[in-house]
């Protein structure tokens, strides 16, 4: 079984799906409107919308015949969350690094300095 988030780093995965996002970012809009971004055909665009609505990214309204998409902020709050752990762990430890490389660099010119003065 996949979870949400799991279906919501698949759709994410996708370049065209995220272009989406950044255009439902600025509000709702209609396929249509959507689909005329995109060099890609419109069943094309509507695959894309319906793996977006399975990962619950985006919200579907019907206004007559037309389907308005709504962005769903609140599978990328948990992606983020997930990602946010991740980057505190990595940042932690690249700072380490950092501080490592530093001294050694540190106590290579030390030791430098010293050979030059004997010298």
């Amino acid at each position: 079984m996949v979870t949400y988030q799991e279906s919501a780093f698949r759709a994410l995965a996708d370049p065209t799906r995220r272009a989406i996002l950044d255009r439902l970012c600025r509000g709702p809009q209609p396929v249509n409107v959507i689909a005329r971004a995109f060099p890609v055909s419109r069943p094309a665009v509507s695959k894309h919308l319906r793996l977006l609505r399975e990962a619950r990214l985006v919200r579907e309204r019907r206004d007559g015949r037309r389907r308005i998409y709504h962005l769903n902020p609140a599978p990328l709050r948990r992606v983020d969350d997930w990602m946010e752990r991740h980057r505190r762990l990595w940042t932690r430890k690249l700072m380490n690094l950092k501080r490592y490389v530093e001294a050694e660099e540190a106590a290579t010119r030390k030791k430098r300095a010293a050979k030059r003065r004997r010298n």
